[in-house]
């Protein structure tokens, strides 16, 4: 069972996930919070998988609520997907780098819905419906100057390969199928990365790989 924490100062917004949500067999919505300083604290109370939380909110926004539940060790596995809306694309590279885990636009159909949660319960990709692979290659990009990373030396070449192809969106699948692995070894090498470089989920490897310089916009299509 999938547990999700609705946070979002909109009633009838809440309300439309709750309703797709709850249609599904394998989701629980185990909470409805108006600001971000109530997720911070439900979070710690119910420990939900996927927290759905709006950037908007008053008092504590949802870009702070993230940072406070990824700086969190107890909060650990909880993943944060922002819901945004397209004339609020300049928060998603601020938002990849508080711990969010994903993104989501508001009018998202309601399959598409179900599915990101369920990409983010797992941890198994950045990318949600609505924001391309292409948009925050381009805010991650710019954000700033590449920064050689000394952490990245404990990759082996292997795994450097494999980092690369996370920060360009590719899955555990389609990176199997790119190197010709199968797809457990790609899953243990995204693994042992994170393990490595002590960071919680893809997207905050995508981050370090845009910002050591270890990639840059657009390299897999060049």
């Amino acid at each position: 069972m999938i547990k999700v924490l609705l946070a979002d100062d909109q009633r009838l917004v809440r309300a439309g996930f709750r309703s797709i949500l709850e249609d599904e067999d394998d989701f629980a919505v185990v909470g409805e919070v108006g600001d971000g300083a109530e997720a911070v604290a439900a979070c710690r109370e119910r420990r939900p998988d996927v927290v759905l939380m709006d950037i908007r909110m008053p008092g504590v926004d949802g870009l702070e609520a993230a940072r406070q539940i990824a700086a969190d060790e107890q909060l650990a596995e909880v993943r944060v997907v922002i819901l945004t809306t397209f004339d609020l694309d300049d928060y998603v590279y601020t938002a990849l780098r508080a711990g969010a885990s994903g993104f989501l636009v508001k009018d998202t159909e309601p399959e598409e819905l179900v599915h990101a949660v369920r990409v983010a319960a797992r941890g198994d990709a950045l990318i949600s419906p609505g924001i391309t692979r292409r948009l925050i290659a381009e805010f991650a990009g710019r954000a700033r100057t590449p920064e050689p990373s000394p952490r990245l030396n404990a990759l082996t070449e292997r795994e450097r390969e494999v980092m690369r192809l996370v920060a360009a969106g590719l899955t555990n699948d389609e990176i199997a199928a790119r190197l010709t692995l199968s797809p457990a070894t790609s899953k243990t090498h995204v693994s042992r990365i994170m393990t490595k470089l002590d960071v919680r989920d893809r997207s905050q490897l995508v981050i370090l790989a845009y910002e050591s310089g270890m990639v840059s916009p657009g390299w897999l299509q060049s």
